[in-house]
C-alpha cells in the first residue's frame, strides 16, 4: 500500500468542532511499509487520502503496535506520540496515499508541518485551495481562538481577572509554534509562518520575514523578507 505522508496530531476546534490548527509532535513522508501496515490495521486505512478524528483509545492501540514492531520509524513515532497518551484535546490522523490537494485543515497543517520539519523543500506538495481552507485565525496566549468566538473570549478571560493578548489575526501561525528546526537562530518567532522551511545553519534577523514554501537549503542570513520564489545570496540557496 503506498504512502506519500502520514500524521497524528492534536488540535484545537471551535464551538462547531470545526478545526483551526493541527500539531504534529511527527510527521512521515513515505513511512516504511512496516508502519504503513500498522497504520492500516488500526485505522482500518482503505489506502485512499484520510482525514479522521479519533480517540484517546484509539491512540493507545496504536502506540502498542508501534511498540512491538522494530521498524525505525515506528521506533520514532512511539516517542514522539507517548505524550499524547491520556490527551483530552481533538485527536486527528492523516493518511495521504497520494500527494493531491489538500480537502481539510489538518491535511494543509500536515503538508505544512513536512515543509518545515525538512521532510520536503519547498514547492514539493500540491498545497492548492489551502487559502479556502484555512479559517482565519485569532493567535492567542491562550491558544488559537476563531476570530468569530474572539470577542467571547476576551469577555470571559477579563471577568476573571486575566487578559487574553492577540498575537496575530491570520490563516498562519508562527512556525516556531508548531516546527523548531536543528541548527537555526530566529530573531523574532512572529515573522516566520509555519511552512517556512530554514535550513541547519540559517539565521533569522529580527528585520527577516520568511514566508510558507520559502527558506533556505544550508548557511544563510535572512536580514529581509524570503518570498515564495527561488533566488540566490552569498552564502546560500534561498528558496
Amino acid at each position: 500500500m503506498e504512502c506519500f505522508a502520514f500524521g497524528l496530531g492534536v488540535g484545537h476546534q471551535n464551538s462547531e468542532d470545526q478545526w483551526l490548527d493541527t500539531y504534529y509532535p511527527k510527521a512521515l513522508c513515505r513511512p516504511d511499509p512496516a508502519v504503513v501496515s500498522i497504520i492500516a490495521d488500526v485505522f482500518d486505512w482503505d489506502g485512499s487520502n484520510l482525514t479522521r478524528q479519533i480517540t484517546a483509545d484509539d491512540l493507545d492501540d496504536f502506540l502498542e503496535a508501534l511498540e512491538d514492531s522494530n521498524d525505525g520509524d515506528a521506533e520514532g513515532l512511539l516517542k514522539a506520540l507517548t505524550p499524547l497518551a491520556g490527551s483530552e484535546q481533538p485527536l486527528v490522523i492523516c493518511a495521504l496515499a497520494t500527494d493531491e490537494k489538500p480537502q481539510t485543515v489538518p491535511e494543509v497543517y500536515l503538508k505544512l508541518s513536512m515543509i518545515s520539519m525538512r521532510k520536503i523543500q519547498p514547492h514539493g506538495t500540491n498545497l492548492d485551495g489551502m487559502f479556502g481552507l484555512l479559517p482565519n485565525v485569532a493567535w492567542t496566549s491562550q491558544g488559537p481562538i476563531d476570530v468569530k468566538e474572539l470577542a467571547h473570549a476576551q469577555t470571559r478571560a477579563r471577568a476573571y481577572g486575566d487578559v487574553l493578548t492577540v498575537h496575530s489575526v491570520d490563516k498562519f501561525p508562527r512556525m516556531a509554534d508548531y516546527v523548531v528546526p536543528q541548527g537555526v537562530r530566529i530573531g523574532d518567532a512572529s515573522r516566520i509562518r509555519l511552512g517556512a522551511h530554514l535550513g541547519e545553519g540559517t539565521t533569522v534577523m529580527h528585520e527577516g520575514f520568511i514566508n510558507f514554501n520559502a527558506g533556505t537549503l544550508g548557511t544563510a542570513q535572512i536580514s529581509a523578507a524570503a518570498h515564495q520564489q527561488w533566488a540566490h545570496s552569498p552564502v546560500a540557496e534561498i528558496l
